[in-house]
C-alpha cells in the first residue's frame, strides 16, 4: 500500500504540494493527470524520495 499523508513540497519560496493526501491499496494502478505544474512530478519526485516533504509523509 502507498499512503501520502499531508504532504506538503516547496521549492525556495513556491509550494508545489500543499496538504496532500492519499491512499493506494497494494495491487492498485493509478494515474497522475492534471495540467502542466499541477504537482505530478513533484508527487512522483517525493514518493520516491528524491525531494524531502516539507511537512507530512509518505
Amino acid at each position: 500500500m502507498l499512503e501520502l499523508e499531508r504532504l506538503t513540497v516547496s521549492y525556495g519560496g513556491l509550494r508545489a504540494l500543499s496538504d496532500v493526501s492519499l491512499v493506494v491499496p497494494e495491487g492498485t494502478v493509478v494515474a497522475l493527470l492534471g495540467p502542466n505544474g499541477a504537482g505530478k512530478s513533484t508527487t512522483l519526485r517525493t514518493i520516491s524520495g528524491l525531494i524531502p516533504p516539507e511537512s507530512g509523509h509518505v
